[in-house]
């Protein structure tokens, strides 16, 4: 027996699309039918991505978006639904980091991290849910196909890990982030959880994993081995899925057992 997720006729907003995991999320979704809007700071990768989801048959649409300012965040929101429709998924993915011991975090360092990760993803997922609580008022019974926003936090958001322990901080903020919006939007018919990804090797980091201090840390993993973007694909068509009603304010990690 086969399965599949038909998202045909759902507009899907994806932050941090312009590369590694957010132009990933982005390409599945619509392989599966929806209209994206890819949302980041450089729109010449968001211009080359919606070229190639277009040339498979796809529909994406560019919008520029800075997580750290609310004005842009309106902005890109407005712009999204102006162009595509209303909002139906956010996968609120944008996210950075830096490698440093706690005694040597500066306030500039603290901001950075905090103001994308948690400050700005919480601002873009009040912004989208403003707009779909507001749908939801104003639906006929019945007629509200609800929303779903996926954050995207981390296994270091579970686990403490050394080096980047203001990253973790930050995406613990996002899994109880996850939890409070779950509770007060549920019953709009807005669902919200949050994917917990383990180690992936992207373009970021994939230089890293060829270093020794990489192949060190890959030996420590369960299996030993990192994962691929594309990892994270059955989880994400899960969560944003119609059929996904029922699951709301999950936490899932998929992190290969790391967490374990």
């Amino acid at each position: 027996m086969s399965y599949q997720i038909d998202l045909s006729g759902r507009v899907a907003l994806v932050t941090g699309a312009s590369s590694g995991l957010g132009a990933q999320f982005a390409r599945t979704l619509a392989r599966a039918g929806a209209g994206v809007v890819l949302a980041a700071r450089r729109i010449e990768r968001l211009k080359t991505l919606r070229a190639e989801i277009e040339a498979a048959g796809g529909d994406a649409h560019v919008v520029a978006l800075d997580v750290t300012d609310p004005d842009s965040i309106k902005a890109a929101v407005a712009h999204a639904e102006t162009e595509m429709g209303t909002l139906d998924i956010l996968v609120n993915n944008s996210g950075v980091s830096t490698t440093q011991r706690l005694v040597d975090v500066t306030p500039d360092d603290y901001d950075h991290v905090m103001d994308t990760n948690t400050r700005g993803a919480f601002f873009v997922a009040q912004e989208v849910g403003k707009r779909m609580i507001a749908r939801s008022r104003g639906a006929a019974p019945g007629t509200f196909t609800g929303g779903r926003i996926v954050n995207i936090a981390s296994m270091a958001g579970l686990r403490v890990l050394g080096q980047i322990g203001v990253y973790c901080m930050s995406k613990a903020a996002v899994i109880h982030m996850t939890r409070a919006m779950a509770l007060e939007w549920g019953r709009y018919g807005i669902n919200v959880n949050a994917i917990c990804p383990g180690y992936i090797d992207t373009e970021i980091n994939h230089h890293h994993w060829q270093t020794e201090a990489g192949q060190k840390l890959i030996q420590m993993l369960p299996r030993k081995r990192v994962g691929q973007p594309q990892d994270l694909d059955a989880v994400l068509m899960m969560l944003c899925a119609n059929e996904s009603h029922f699951v709301n304010g999950a936490v899932i990690a998929a992190d290969d057992g790391f967490g374990v």
